[in-house]
């Protein structure tokens, strides 16, 4: 794999938390201008640079990108942000609720992800892909990390349980109450040891973030073509990420909530499902799926335990996800939604939240609601290594990482 050390724009240590917070995507418009109101230092006034003007202006306004990079500018001029010294690779750990997950920040090869060294399990939006693309463009920089895993490398583990040795350069708990500790490898010759190390690795998977890596490679192409002296060498040719040991990862599930039964009522809905499962009503608070092939369903109050009956089980590599039979056998075929990516209907939530919230939707604005046992991040990389693609929201990774510890000027 190619991997190389870069030289990040970085808070200073003393606003680090400050300016720390969670991606640009979990934040809605007004949760966004919420942060920003109250604490102006938060990187949301970059990644989210439309919170900065009045309410109505365009999202997706040249005039907005554009004003994301000149907070990142000012910020380094005066001091808020420092650009390293020499190129340097970055440990980041997270710690939460007393378990951890610790990898290496560098800049990973465009090339490797369009050769798909880089293994993709998601479609992208092409609205999501422009938005990120044009924020990369504009403010010449990426300022979100992909979120990387890897299965194989122990030369890889190695660099980075090593790199932890010393004093850190941020050590801190962000605002989602996860410890956030970041070292610095500047040293040649570890710098020099963990390039070779990541070397020795063929092939690691996006985890997170494949929107950030599309549009990563898009603004890459588009900046070949218009450069005549390209070289290959260029900053832009890399992107910014974290890539973790899999073994370290909580994947948790995404739940599914469904405005409606698609003109049936809860009597006939039930009388079709039982087609394909096996239905048993619950006398539980909540209840959640405890084994593969099981779904915890919501109706009019009710918690039921849906067992897939054999002619449904399927043992392919996307088949076989929980998410997928649900998809299979009952979002598609009978409640009417073929594309949950672009249907209003319905609506995902993660699995950080717990069974409560869909109690909690179900009684204000949705009808029914499910949820599977997590993805398996050897589910992932068994879809990937396919070439495969994944339901949209087949996963759900805590913690999250942070966006604003790391820029990547191109």
């Amino acid at each position: 794999m190619d991997i190389k050390p870069f030289r990040a724009a970085r808070p200073s240590a003393d606003i680090v938390s400050e300016v720390s917070t969670l991606p640009y995507d979990v934040f809605s418009e007004e949760e966004a201008r919420a942060v920003v109101e109250k604490n102006p230092r938060s990187f949301l006034s970059v990644v989210r640079p439309e919170t900065l003007f009045p309410r109505g202006t365009n999202p997706s306004g040249c005039e907005v990108y554009k004003k994301a990079g000149q907070v990142i500018e000012e910020n380094i001029r005066n001091g808020s942000y420092t650009v390293d010294e020499c190129d340097s690779y970055y440990i980041y750990r997270q710690n939460m609720k007393g378990r951890t997950q610790t990898g290496i920040v560098a800049c990973f090869s465009v090339e490797d992800y369009l050769e798909n060294r880089i293994k993709k399990h998601e479609l992208t939006r092409p609205d999501k892909e422009i938005d990120r693309m044009n924020h990369i463009d504009i403010c010449n920089a990426q300022t979100g990390l992909v979120f990387l895993t890897f299965n194989e490398g122990n030369a890889a583990r190695k660099a980075i349980r090593e790199g932890t040795m010393g004093e850190p350069v941020y050590d801190f708990e962000s605002a989602d109450y996860v410890r956030q500790t970041v070292w610095k490898i500047d040293d040649p010759g570890a710098v020099k040891a963990v390039t070779e190390a990541f070397a020795d690795v063929d092939k690691l998977y996006i985890a997170d973030g494949h929107h950030r890596s599309a549009s990563a490679a898009a603004v890459c192409g588009k900046r070949r073509s218009e450069n005549a002296k390209h070289n290959g060498t260029e900053e832009y040719n890399y992107f910014m990420a974290v890539a973790f040991p899999c073994e370290e990862l909580l994947v948790m599930p995404y739940y599914r909530v469904v405005s409606d039964l698609n003109g049936m009522t809860g009597r006939e809905f039930l009388d079709r499902l039982s087609g394909s499962f096996i239905i048993e009503k619950k006398d539980l608070v909540t209840y959640e799926p405890t084994c593969a092939g099981e779904v915890a369903m919501y109706l009019d109050d009710v918690w039921y335990k849906l067992t897939a009956r054999e002619e449904v089980v399927r043992h392919d590599a996307v088949g076989s996800l929980d998410v997928q039979m649900l998809q299979d056998n009952i979002l598609g075929p009978l409640l009417g939604i073929n594309d949950p990516r672009t249907d209003k209907r319905i609506d995902f939530i993660g699995g950080i939240r717990g069974v409560s919230e869909l109690e909690k939707r179900c009684h204000e604005d949705m009808r029914i609601a499910f949820a599977t046992r997590h993805t398996t991040i050897e589910q992932l990389m068994r879809v990937a290594d396919e070439g495969e693609i994944m339901p949209p929201k087949s996963t759900w990774f805590e913690p999250k990482l942070q966006s604003g510890l790391f820029i990547h000027k191109i």
